[in-house]
């Protein structure tokens, strides 16, 4: 399987599961990765990141394969223009519920 297929076939589904198994160690049944599962998984979830994903978080992988690592200004700016863009959350102080 190339890695056109490979991107072709993943889901962000299967992404995820194959992330937190990377970061846990474990399928998601309990079960211990093997050196070569961890391995491929990284590689799988590494790829995705930087062909598919448009990750938010402060360090991902680039289309190119270089490390992106946001600073924080850059996390703000991109927080409040998310926020601007969706409906805003109903705040209740402790009193009112």
């Amino acid at each position: 399987m190339n890695v056109e297929q490979l991107l072709a076939a993943m889901t962000p589904d299967v992404y995820e599961r194959l992330r937190l198994a990377v970061e846990t160690g474990k399928w998601p049944d309990g079960k211990v990765l093997s050196d070569e599962q961890k391995e491929n998984c990284l590689q799988a979830v590494l790829l995705y990141q930087a062909r598919v994903a448009q990750s938010n978080e402060h360090m991902t992988v680039g289309e190119s394969g270089e490390i992106i690592h946001k600073s924080k200004s850059e996390l703000r700016r991109e927080l409040r223009e998310s926020q601007s863009n969706e409906q805003s959350i109903a705040r209740f102080k402790q009193d009112d519920i």
